[in-house]
């Protein structure tokens, strides 16, 4: 009976741990109705307010600013007929020009309504004015816009990525699901005496939808179940995200056109502001940033010269073999940020517990394929082909028969920095020959296991990819 309380116990404080994994959300259910609240500010709107101010507003037009993407929101069970954003952007862009303090915008996406009003006032003070033609009061005339402002939200694409990761054992584990969708805008600025397009910019946002859920599901006893369980999930807003990404627009739009002398600071000096100068190590960066915002920096370079231990576990006609350790040095010549061409050249040993052991070198080149080469972490592709020989008169004894072999594996590589990589590889190799251990049995040929633990020192100048270059030669 003691054994079954402590059994409940145990599950009772790991069910809490599991609901205190997700306290962050569980503390804040909404169990209680809520007061309207002012607008939140995002990120963007405060980047906006930061600017410098400008020497003369600018007055502005938006007639329209609207989805153009048709997209409806997605879903998994039948269809769906609300729309993936919000229909209406204009208001949100008209916002931001206000928050920025540098456009004065003015009334054109409902200007039939404000027509019509200015008919009525002019009717009705007619009518009161009727017969006293000295006390006629004309309205002022409107504002006419130097600057016409168009675009929209251009695409909207769903499931850019989707994943997770759960966990479960005995009874209890958790899981992970998130999914990214990611919202366009384009923004172009039209002068109305020429019809010229002054400047065209455009941005993205990316949609982070995420589930978490973690469960405990025990008998602790005969006839007695223990279940918890608790989640959360989470969705970025929308309207949120299209907020984000027109506020940066129209910043952009902002900064882009005081470098193209569209509109001038009123203090020219304020060139060098803090926001200025962050966009542009921003816009600096965007040639090496991927769609999901990585960093495309090469950190490795042209030549790496390879050391390290060789450790190989010999498989051949003699049983019961012993992991023997040596010594590997290589030369590597990276053709592109994925692919590097290497050349090496090993000593170590091949052993078993009683009946064989022959001191080793080898020599081989092949290829490695970097999965991942602009991160710090990648793993790695490695295939290539060699020759084998055996030192009988001294370690660096070359005499002997060469046997080829081909060889073929995976491992991984971490940057310490810029010029210092940690490198694991494991592979298989294959000999061409059943001949090595000087015993032809059997009708498979001798291989062995290779494991490589070393450091990789990078010389030269970066490899540039091709976009790289592209983007050097454009500017």
């Amino acid at each position: 009976m003691s054994t079954q309380k402590h059994l409940l116990f145990y599950c009772l404080l790991f069910g809490g741990l599991l609901l205190l994994q997700s306290c962050g959300s569980f503390m804040r259910q909404p169990i209680q109705p809520r007061q309207a609240r002012l607008g939140e500010e995002t990120q963007g709107t405060i980047n906006l307010k930061s600017l410098p101010s400008p020497k003369d507003q600018i007055v502005v037009a938006v007639y329209k600013f609207r989805d153009q993407t048709g997209q409806y929101k997605p879903s998994e069970n039948g269809a769906n007929w609300s729309t993936a954003v919000t229909q209406g952007a204009t208001t949100i862009l008209i916002k931001a020009l206000e928050d920025s303090g540098w456009f004065v915008p003015i009334e054109r996406e409902n200007v039939s309504n404000l027509l019509n009003e200015r008919k009525i006032i002019r009717s009705s003070r007619n009518q009161f004015n009727q017969g006293n033609e000295n006390n006629q009061i004309s309205l002022p005339a409107l504002l006419y816009a130097g600057v016409i402002l168009e675009g929209g939200i251009i695409s909207y694409d769903a499931n850019v990525i989707t994943g997770g990761a759960g966990l479960r054992y005995f009874g209890a584990g958790g899981s992970n699901q998130y999914r990214q969708d990611r919202v366009t805008v384009y923004l172009r600025a039209v002068s109305t005496s020429n019809g010229k397009i002054l400047k065209t910019v455009y941005t993205s946002k990316t949609i982070l939808s995420q589930a978490v859920d973690v469960g405990l599901f025990r008998f602790v006893r005969f006839g007695r179940l223990l279940e918890a369980e608790t989640g959360f999930t989470y969705n970025e807003p929308s309207e949120m995200a299209v907020t984000e990404a027109i506020e940066k627009a129209v910043m952009s739009m902002i900064i882009e056109g005081i470098e193209d002398n569209l509109w001038t600071l009123k203090e020219p000096r304020q060139i060098v502001h803090k926001t200025i100068l962050e966009y542009k190590k921003e816009r600096k960066r965007i040639p090496q940033t991927d769609m999901f915002g990585r960093e495309l920096n090469n950190r490795r370079r042209k030549w790496s010269i390879d050391a390290g231990t060789s450790h190989l576990l010999y498989k051949g006609d003699y049983p019961n073999a012993v992991l023997r350790t040596g010594a590997e040095i290589g030369l590597t010549y990276s053709s592109s940020p994925y692919l590097g061409w290497s050349l090496q050249y090993g000593i170590s040993q091949m052993s078993t517990e009683k009946f064989f052991q022959s001191d080793v070198s080898y020599f081989e080149g092949g290829a490695t394929y970097r999965l991942l080469p602009y991160d710090v972490f990648s793993p790695v592709l490695t295939a290539g082909v060699g020759m084998v020989t055996e030192n009988t008169q001294n370690r660096f004894d070359l005499s002997n028969k060469f046997y080829p072999k081909a060889q073929f594996g995976l491992g991984l590589e971490y940057m310490v920095n810029d010029y210092v990589g940690l490198r694991i590889t494991a592979d298989y190799n294959y000999l061409f020959s059943d001949e090595i251990d000087q015993v032809e049995q059997g009708k498979y040929n001798d291989f062995y296991w290779r494991g490589n633990i070393g450091l990789r020192f990078y010389l030269g100048e970066k490899v540039d990819s091709k976009r790289k270059f592209e983007y050097k030669r454009e500017r």
